[in-house]
């Protein structure tokens, strides 16, 4: 994602909900930004961390290690996390992190080296009241706790709120493994009510932790799943897959091409077959101007993030195809991500089915919230729910004297 996108965007909702020039001036430029060069074994790595907004609270978002990295996607991504944690009503502004560097290239030592020298580089702008870093793209919870080591060594007292997405040993919260594919599926059931779809054949492309988790979750509320993808290939069976095989090939071989039942296909062609429910799961941009017009599905649930252009936004929704933005749809991760911060505060932990409960209510009040504008004007689901969120940003900005 480029932060030239991030802008285009601004100025489209700009127009709609009317924001003011020092508004959009806000919207448009990050609060804080980090850089770093980080030194393990000879090799110089470029290092990010970039606290957009918080005015709602101290800013939370993930690190991730790839050799995609740049300042700019870096930046593009903690103004998404802003909008995130605000259409979920979290006490907290968005931030991203991240090092230019192919993890897969390291030894497991020099990771952790790599993994510590970036809390050396940034440890006095994180913190459980300043920014909460958390796993992202090749980061896990190993690199979380080498983090949180690291920062808790510095400052010579244990603090496990500096950082989500810990191990439970740690401080980390129950869910946390499940808790995006979770939330999306909280935030279909809801949508699914609303439009009164009875049938219920899923197409999930992308087969990785978010795909196959949700693929378990749907199936046990009575979903059948027609069509799966990974990077190798796609497959489709109108009858449907028997979900704990798809996961067992997938492990077994590294693709769900190598099962034996349903009918081989193109990435690209799964887009386009016949289901109810269609769940970008994995790459960015992959329903586009190009393909959208051919979408067969009644509801497009986010997983991932991006996946959807703005020229194919407008095409789905005057196909009458409701998009659960990604924004909403995969809150769930960043939501118990809150949970686990929560209870770090507390020192006080919660058992699963209380965090599923409460990971429910919080999916089903920001969805019901962005649907009641939704239902009262033309504006698309993402429109909506975008505006919803820089609102209450804009508001905590007023609150305080800052615009």
């Amino acid at each position: 994602m480029k932060f030239t996108q991030i802008i285009n965007f601004i100025d489209k909702i700009g127009g709609i909900a009317k924001f003011n020039s020092s508004e959009l001036n806000l919207l448009k430029n990050p609060q804080r930004s980090y850089k770093a060069e980080l030194e393990v074994n000879g090799k110089n790595y470029n290092a990010y961390r970039i606290q957009f907004n918080d005015a709602r609270g101290p800013t939370k978002g993930g690190i991730r290690y790839h050799q995609n990295v740049s300042e700019d996607e870096v930046m593009a991504l903690s103004f998404w996390m802003s909008l995130k944690t605000a259409v979920m009503n979290l006490p907290f502004g968005g931030a991203k992190g991240g090092i230019t560097v192919n993890p897969k290239e390291l030894k497991q030592v020099e990771l952790e080296e790599l993994s510590r020298k970036f809390v050396q580089a940034f440890h006095d702008f994180i913190g459980p009241t300043k920014d909460i870093p958390a796993p992202d793209v090749y980061t896990d919870s190993q690199v979380m706790s080498w983090m949180l080591d690291e920062y808790e060594t510095i400052k010579g007292e244990h603090c496990p709120g500096v950082i989500t997405g810990k191990p439970l040993e740690l401080g980390g919260s129950m869910v946390r493994d499940i808790a995006t594919a979770l939330g999306g599926v909280y935030v279909l059931e809801e949508a699914m009510k609303k439009l009164e779809i009875k049938t219920k054949k899923v197409i999930i492309q992308g087969f990785g932790n978010a795909g196959m988790n949700a693929a378990r979750l749907l199936v046990k509320s009575g979903y059948t799943i027609v069509g799966v993808s990974d990077s190798k290939g796609a497959v489709y069976n109108e009858e449907g897959f028997n979900v704990e095989e798809l996961i067992t090939i997938k492990n077994e071989t590294g693709s769900i091409t190598k099962i034996t039942s349903g009918e081989k296909i193109t990435n690209e062609k799964l887009l386009l077959k016949d289901c109810d429910v269609l769940i970008p799961a994995a790459l960015e941009n992959v329903i586009t101007k190009e393909n959208a017009d051919l979408i067969m599905a009644k509801i497009v649930l986010e997983l991932a993030n991006g996946p959807t252009t703005s020229d194919a936004d407008e095409i789905l929704h005057k196909k009458d195809i409701l998009v659960l933005p990604d924004i909403l749809a995969n809150a769930g991760g960043v939501t118990v991500s809150y949970f686990e911060w929560v209870q770090n505060s507390m020192g006080y932990y919660w058992e699963a089915d209380e965090i599923k409960s409460k990971l429910e209510k919080k999916m089903i009040t920001a969805f019901n919230e962005i649907w009641l504008d939704y239902d009262n004007n033309r504006n698309d689901f993402r429109t909506n729910a975008y505006i919803y969120a820089i609102n209450k940003i804009l508001k905590a900005e007023k609150l305080r004297g800052r615009l």
